[in-house]
């Protein structure tokens, strides 16, 4: 058998590759993170004994080990991602010395590689891969709106700080951003005439009524904020870069479903999971083939309870946090929105919290049944049953 231990860094990766008795069969050589030094790796692996097992590891480090991820499944060569974390504590139980090379990481992951189960990484679909990319840009583009949600409620704090309570939890909402868009300053909000009404009635579908109209324009006459004209400039180039992020939010949603419907998934059939949450868990999990066990789909998740264990006592503490924060985070809010939509995990969630348990605890159990609930309908290939939460 053959060790081949890759350190993975952004322009380069350094090698090495062991026999099963920890010997060095070559010793450490560098290639570049392109198709030329790609096909040096390939060929120093090809030359090595064809009868004997290759065993190709290295540690997940973000994104810079995905092309070589590709290539390698496209050689046909396994390999398997190691957790960064595991790695470093079988560093820290080898030495007391603090020395961290790129040479030496490499020995220290081919080592590592002869002391661990080697289960090689599944190749993932296309369309798995498709999801995770458009999931993940979904998430940054969420990321960025809120942040310029921030900064328009900061402009109303000082230019305009009664509107943001007239809207309360609505200011994201079609008619507020109408007000924001077409008129922005109270100036121009106090001179609203029947015609500006009759608009705001049409796009709040009759909800803006006459007397919140007057309501507004008052407001606006007596507000304490400043409007200068550069900070009517300042709120049409934030409102601009809020809706671009929106189309772009709408745009990435529409590719999410479409993608979604070309994989065969049950986890769609789980009512109250939106697209997107189905997309998440579908592109985080990948191949559900890999996990023997909703325990260890639980695990990855890092939702499995830590477990202290010294002579007589034995207990367990809080969340373990150590798996996939993505899909954890993904779980946790699902977990929580399925409280509202669905009965039987809210009566789930009810009995819970009648056994002592604070709030995020209890969704915490929610999000763990959801992951045995996943487990079930994807393993057997059947469709959610609400009688599956009990």
């Amino acid at each position: 058998m053959f060790v081949i231990g890759i350190d993975v860094s952004k322009y380069k990766h350094d090698c090495i590759v062991l026999n099963d008795a920890g010997d060095v069969v070559i010793k450490q050589f560098t290639v570049a993170n392109d198709r030329s030094g790609f096909n040096q790796l390939l060929s120093v692996i090809n030359e090595l004994d064809p009868s004997q097992e290759k065993r190709i590891g290295f540690e997940s480090t973000g994104h810079y080990q995905g092309n070589l991820e590709t290539f390698l499944e496209n050689a046909g060569l396994p390999f398997m991602e190691l957790n960064a974390l595991l790695v470093h504590r079988f560093r820290g139980a080898g030495t007391l010395r603090g020395t961290k090379t790129d040479k030496a990481d490499a020995l220290l992951i081919a080592r590592y590689l002869l002391q661990t189960d080697f289960k090689p990484y599944p190749p993932k679909a296309y369309h798995i891969h498709e999801l995770d990319r458009l999931t993940k840009r979904r998430f940054d583009l969420v990321k960025q709106r809120t942040l310029y949600l921030e900064k328009i409620t900061d402009w109303l704090d000082r230019c305009f700080p009664e509107l943001k309570p007239f809207f309360g939890e609505n200011l994201k909402s079609a008619t507020a951003m109408f007000v924001l868009s077409e008129y922005g300053s109270p100036s121009r909000v106090a001179s609203m005439n029947q015609a500006s009404f009759e608009r705001l009635r049409r796009i709040s579908k009759g909800r803006f009524s006459s007397a919140k109209f007057a309501e507004l324009k008052s407001l606006a006459k007596g507000t304490v904020g400043t409007c200068y004209e550069v900070d009517e400039w300042e709120l049409r180039s934030l409102l601009s870069v809020y809706g671009a992020l929106q189309s772009e939010i709408d745009s990435a949603e529409s590719l999410i479903g479409s993608a979604l419907s070309k994989i065969d998934s049950k986890i769609p059939t789980i009512r109250g999971l939106g697209p997107v949450s189905c997309a998440s868990i579908v592109a985080e999990i990948g191949d559900m083939g890999r996990f023997s066990s909703a325990s260890k789909l639980l695990a990855y998740a890092g939702l499995d309870p830590r477990v202290y264990q010294s002579g007589t006592m034995e207990a367990q503490g809080r969340m373990n946090k150590k798996g996939s924060v993505v899909l954890r985070r993904v779980l946790m809010n699902a977990a929580e929105y399925l409280l509202c939509c669905s009965s039987v995990f809210y009566d789930y969630y009810r009995k819970k919290r009648g056994e002592g348990k604070p709030h995020r605890v209890a969704v915490s159990h929610c999000a763990r049944k959801l992951v045995r609930i996943i487990y079930k309908v994807e393993t057997e290939k059947i469709d959610f049953d609400p009688n599956m939460v009990r």
